[in-house]
């Protein structure tokens, strides 16, 4: 999920009453939600050295109890200003610490993108694809409930009345986040079914993806995967599926390229990234011979329209000559 949506989770889990076990313990929850998204500083040697970090090993279920105490010392030097902290205090700040940060794998697992939640024992990635990287729904509902607080305590302070603390509202919020997702559960399933009780072109689905959109919940992108092709067909469940709908791509023979291209280090973290890898192959005017692979993650685009993207350039014996990775748009295929 977007950070937007982690921070706040963040100020609502600290408003049901777990800000105040700790000073500053606000401040604490939306530090501690959006600290696995640290791993960003691994961007900084490339997209291919961030594409194989990130979602790891700080959004693990191993490491989440470490990670948690990452935020202690910066709040401490804050906290340390209202008083003496007990060992008391401290364990209230952890708790609040490791809730806010179990927060963000939680919600980074229903999107698109996925995690590898069992690492170091599993780098299998999960991914439920129930909702999209950035929700514009799950946006308006929890600033609804984060603001709506704030701005009932304006009048109130205006009137002279006692101020609301949001508890309420903060527990609602939560809730009806839940209830969203468990929406999206359903639809999803519906999507989902009727993706793979289709035979497309007479071959039946060898894998079947239903992609949320940002804004609308009753429409979603089908990838759908057969022995010769892969299919990215819309899916509207308020209207009658057609899938003939959409757009096709042929499968090349790639058993030759495989091995090569594996070899890389792009190739290598691609391909363990990739769900949906749709392999293009074209030639290239010199030296004769040479060939150029790209490689599509249909999950955020299509090929040349946002797509996660790596290339390969292939010599006629076989050797990478040049290779690359580029992060598309991040946004669901469309066809």
């Amino acid at each position: 999920m977007d950070n937007l949506t982690h921070s706040l989770v963040g100020v609502l889990i600290a408003r049901t009453g777990l800000g105040r076990l700790a000073p500053y313990g606000t401040a604490l929850a939306v530090v501690s939600a959006n600290l696995p998204d640290a791993d960003i500083v691994s961007g900084a040697r490339g997209a291919v050295c961030y594409l194989a970090n990130h979602r790891g090993f700080t959004h693990a279920l191993f490491w989440l109890p470490l990670l948690a105490l990452a935020p202690l010392p910066f709040w401490w030097l804050l906290a340390r200003r209202r008083g003496p902290l007990t060992r008391a205090v401290w364990a209230r700040a952890y708790l609040i610490s490791l809730i806010a940060v179990v927060t963000h794998p939680l919600l980074d697992a229903l999107n698109v993108y996925g995690i590898r939640i069992l690492h170091p024992f599993s780098e299998q990635w999960l991914h439920a694809d129930l909702v999209n990287i950035i929700d514009v729904w799950i946006w308006v509902l929890l600033l609804i409930c984060v603001l709506g607080p704030m701005l009932a305590n304006l009048v109130y302070t205006e009137i002279g009345a006692r101020g609301a603390t949001g508890r309420g509202m903060a527990w609602a919020g939560l809730l009806l986040l839940c209830a969203f997702i468990g929406l999206r559960a359903h639809l999803h399933s519906r999507a989902f079914e009727t993706l793979n009780a289709r035979l497309y072109e007479n071959e039946p689905p060898r894998q079947v993806l239903a992609l949320p959109s940002a804004a609308n919940p009753w429409r979603w992108t089908g990838l759908i995967e057969t022995e010769t092709a892969w299919r990215v067909i819309p899916v509207d469940l308020l209207h009658e599926f057609d899938p003939e709908g959409g757009r096709r791509f042929y499968k090349p023979d790639v058993a030759a390229l495989l091995s090569p291209v594996a070899a890389t280090e792009t190739g290598r973290v691609f391909l363990d990234f990739s769900q949906t890898p749709l392999w293009q192959i074209a030639p290239v005017s010199s030296p004769e011979g040479t060939k150029r692979v790209t490689i599509s993650d249909l999950r955020f685009g299509l090929p040349g329209e946002g797509a996660f993207t790596a290339f390969f350039v292939i010599s006629p014996e076989g050797r990478v000559l040049r290779d690359g990775f580029a992060f598309g748009t991040m946004r669901p295929g469309r066809p």
